[in-house]
């Protein structure tokens, strides 16, 4: 019998824990790190990678990544679903240290994948707008000229399944400082092989304890439904973090959590009536278009998120 896959998340926060360097960063809480950890995930059979040895709020990964999906930058369009995770970065005390009104997150991820090096406009609008052309959301400081690197993916997995070059990135060399954080999943590559989507992330920074589990459920969720869309069953989710930290304020969680035992990974069932729709199907996606089946965890674990 195979070892269950969740060991290899495990295995790196015993690492940390045990090996991990001491270390200062930008938040000031003080971090224990490794370099260069990486993960290697199965989605075959519809298998979900969502971490057991506490809860995860999946509810919450499917809506941020479709608000990414979507292109929104405004943390309001969150608010009004419930989903609290960028309110720290929304506030107004945060967006004034970037000369933005309070909500307005800049050119964030959804911005960097729908709307790429688009140009800054001299006077920002008043709000984000909705683009009825590129069916996109766009950040009120740009305009509407930007290279959707989604289109493009989706476009290359069903016209040209060979390329090596099946790609997007999330940072942008002369926007990175624009934002808080700066971009911290920042390069997906995808490979069609044999009928199957396979994905890989490249993080060059993990909260391990706190984001790199939401993290990769959500890279996991992006390969299935990128595979959905196309006509293609996903296949293996590769997720790599440069800069591996656990938060010294998340030891003793920590601790708890490798202390649990795995317990089967959900498995995804998306809406049939998208299968094979490529791009068109993107400004329509809603929550019901997500089904998650038999996720069984142990209790969450509550820690404070370093902003």
């Amino acid at each position: 019998m195979s070892k269950h896959e969740e060991y290899q998340y495990l295995s790196i926060l015993e690492k940390l824990l045990k090996e991990g360097a001491k270390s200062g960063d930008r938040t000031g809480t003080g971090t224990y790190k490794l370099w260069g950890q990486s993960m290697d995930f199965s989605l075959d059979k519809n298998i979900l990678p969502v971490i057991t040895t506490k809860k995860l709020a999946i509810r919450l990964v499917i809506e941020e990544l479709l608000w990414f999906l979507k292109g929104s930058t405004d943390v309001k369009r969150l608010q009004e679903k419930n989903v609290k995770i960028w309110n720290g970065n929304g506030s107004k005390q945060e967006c004034e240290k970037f000369g933005r009104e309070e909500a307005d997150l800049g050119p964030i991820y959804g911005h960097q994948w729908r709307n790429f090096n688009a140009t800054k406009r001299e006077v920002p609008l008043k709000e984000d707008y909705w683009s009825k052309e590129n069916k996109r959301w766009v950040n009120r400081s740009y305009k509407d000229n930007g290279v959707d690197q989604i289109k493009y993916v989706l476009d290359q997995i069903q016209n040209n399944p060979n390329s090596r070059r099946i790609l997007f990135s999330g940072w942008h060399a002369q926007e990175a400082h624009l934002v808080n954080p700066p971009p911290c999943h920042t390069l997906y590559q995808f490979q069609v092989c044999e009928g199957k989507l396979n994905s890989l992330l490249l993080q060059r920074s993990g909260d391990f304890f706190l984001g790199v589990a939401f993290n990769l459920t959500s890279l996991s969720l992006l390969t299935h439904l990128l595979a959905h869309l196309t006509g293609l069953k996903a296949g293996r989710v590769v997720h790599t973090i440069g800069d591996c930290h656990l938060y010294s304020d998340h030891v003793e969680q920590a601790k708890i959590q490798i202390s649990r035992e795995p317990l089967p990974f959900p498995t995804i069932k998306i809406n049939k009536d998208l299968e094979g729709k490529g791009f068109e199907a993107l400004e329509h996606l809603d929550l019901k278009d997500f089904e998650i089946l038999d996720y069984k965890s142990h209790p969450p674990i509550k820690a404070k998120m370093s902003v």
